[in-house]
């Protein structure tokens, strides 16, 4: 991996400090107070697989390791007494065994006492639960060779679990992972909130997978929002959850029986608050420490006195992605469901032509300037700045004539003469999301008068039920890096089987392959003409809208300390056990 790209962020991250001719006064100085519009959906590990779940879950579990600081390819031991290497023997030489000695008098928050064998039982779980568009896919890509359980059909793969079962032991105070080959990505993985330690028989009686593999079957791909840890917890962090109020809030307390050191917070509450007048009046009246801020409305926070800013460009992409492939049933986004003038069918932007009208209809000047202030990065494809092998790739150039052209030409002119009507969402309170919806549907609807886009709002926790059903013509989605890696970005929007290429219908053999090649692939040189290649492949079936890289800036009260940022982590990620007011 080239170390110039890894210290892209690092360079960049910076704190502006803008104070009050006098120090403010402290508001409750044990309490952490928060403010964003993200909703949670879930607390299970093996189905989390947004920026709000991983928060929640990273404060209340823990994993093996987890990021240095700011570093996004050095780490520090959590669970694990310290992380493994070549120089320490932890790695094997052949890089296919990874050796971790679990940390010993750690309890769970209900009393438990962490063991090797809760770790394996936790991996192996999750493997087994692989839900639908989870996080699951990277940890059996690795230990397994696979990126799902499952085939494309949906079939269990013969003889998984039992490669699952093979795959981690614990033995003499150790786990012990066995990789099929070598797998470089694999600690950055093992930071993720799908890597966290349970506590096994606990879990196992509140309904999770018995630790047999020939049931196994059983707990597979739990249905969406019935998973058995969706609302209860039981970690080993610093952090328990207190309590939960869907679209409301959360609060956390401080674990009196932590193993590490005790943390100066004894209470965190992370509010929703969708509006941003209401997040921008808590923060200048201090009953937020915090807020989740938009791009947008950057300016305004820096008028504010008494505020810490750190603004860190982030390993993430935001895109608009075509689903090629949209349910039909009991779907109020696509209308008729027909090309008919008062819908459009379920595999409408199957047809490149009506792809590309739509990214000509999209403008990323108007966009970077009025909704970001120039305070963003315009992606070319999904291999952001900053990752190894970036290349900057022809984009479609707002252009409204070629968009016309584009749909005169779509579904043998059909389009065109038929009009359609469809529904646009985004999710709720995303103000850069909501501007790009609506920009779009004007633009498109603005070259035929028989094309009809209506734009919703959906909130967060029902928004990623919706997209992963196929209910969405479009859907705005951001994806963070979960290692620092092309592998992680390109397979996840252009590998058939990737989380969201499979949500948008997308299936191009050679990209497939391609992708394969370039995370079995050691040699820089091969591995950069890979991913030259699958950028431009990105242009040429205009798979879907890169929308933009965002350089997230978060404003703190001066007098909260102990935040660190880092390029692979979400302003939604607060590490409660660092933080302090004084």
């Amino acid at each position: 991996m080239k170390k110039g790209c890894i210290v892209f962020g690092l360079c960049l991250i910076f704190m502006l400090c803008v104070t009050a001719p006098h120090a403010a006064a402290v508001k409750n100085p044990d309490t952490f107070v928060f403010a964003s519009y993200g909703t949670l959906r879930t607390l299970d590990p093996s189905v989390g697989y947004d920026v709000v779940s991983r928060q929640r879950i990273s404060n209340i579990y823990e994993t093996l390791i987890f990021f240095d600081g700011s570093a996004t390819d050095k780490f520090i031991p959590l669970l694990a007494t310290e992380v493994p290497s070549l120089e320490n023997k932890g790695i094997s030489q052949d890089g296919k065994t990874y050796t971790f000695t679990i940390r010993k008098g750690v309890k769970f928050h209900d009393g438990g006492d962490l063991t090797p064998e809760d770790v394996v039982w936790s991996f192996k779980r999750n493997m087994v639960a692989d839900p639908d568009g989870g996080p699951m896919w990277m940890l059996l890509e690795a230990l397994t060779g696979k990126g799902s359980t499952r085939d494309a059909d949906g079939k269990i793969i013969p003889g998984i679990f039992e490669i699952i079962d093979k795959s981690i032991e614990a033995k003499d105070g150790k786990v012990i992972f066995h990789l099929p080959k070598a797998y470089p990505p694999l600690l950055g993985i093992l930071t993720y909130s799908c890597c966290v330690a349970m506590d096994k028989e606990w879990a196992i009686s509140k309904g999770c997978w018995d630790g047999d593999m020939k049931n196994a079957a059983k707990y597979n791909k739990p249905d969406p929002g019935h998973e058995p840890l969706q609302k209860i917890t039981n970690g080993t962090g610093a952090f328990s959850m207190k309590s939960w109020e869907p679209s409301n809030q959360f609060v956390f307390e401080r674990f009196d029986k932590y193993w590490g050191k005790k943390p100066r917070l004894r209470t965190a509450i992370f509010k929703y608050v969708k509006e941003w007048s209401t997040r921008k009046l808590m923060l200048q009246n201090g009953d937020a420490d915090s807020v989740l801020l938009d791009q947008t409305y950057v300016p305004e926070v820096r008028e504010m006195k008494g505020l810490k800013l750190y603004e860190v460009p982030q390993l993430s992409v935001t895109a608009a992605c075509l689903c090629q492939k949209i349910e039909h049933r009991g779907n109020p986004n696509i209308g008729s469901g027909k090309l008919d003038g008062n819908g459009i069918p379920p595999d409408f932007f199957s047809d490149i032509n009506v792809r590309k009208a739509f990214l000509h209809g999209f403008d990323r000047k108007v966009y970077k300037t009025d909704v970001f202030n120039e305070q963003v990065i315009m992606p070319t494809s999904p291999n952001v700045e900053g990752l190894p092998y970036h290349k900057d790739v022809p984009v479609y150039e707002y252009d409204l004539k070629k968009a016309k052209e584009y749909m005169k030409k779509a579904w043998d002119g059909k389009v065109w003469e038929k009009g359609f009507k469809m529904v646009l969402t985004h999710n709720t309170g995303n103000v850069p999301r909501e501007s790009a919806a609506l920009m779009l549907a004007e633009n498109i609807m603005s070259l035929n008068p028989k094309f009809r886009i209506e734009v919703r709002n959906v909130d967060w926790k029902d928004y990623l039920v919706k997209y992963r059903s196929f209910m969405y013509p479009i859907f705005l989605i951001g994806w963070g890096a979960d290692y620092a890696d092309p592998h992680n970005f390109l397979y996840t929007f252009m590998h058939s089987q990737g989380v969201y290429a499979r949500f948008m219908g997308y299936n191009n053999p050679e990209s497939d392959k391609l992708c394969v090649d370039g995370i079995n692939t050691v040699d820089p040189v091969k591995r950069e003409k890979i991913y030259t290649r699958l950028q431009n492949i990105w242009y040429e079936d205009a798979v879907a809208i890169p929308l933009y890289q965002q350089i997230a800036v978060c404003p703190f009260q001066e007098y909260v300390h102990g935040y660190v940022p880092n390029p692979m982590l979400h302003p939604e990620w607060k590490d409660l056990k660092n933080l302090w007011k004084e």
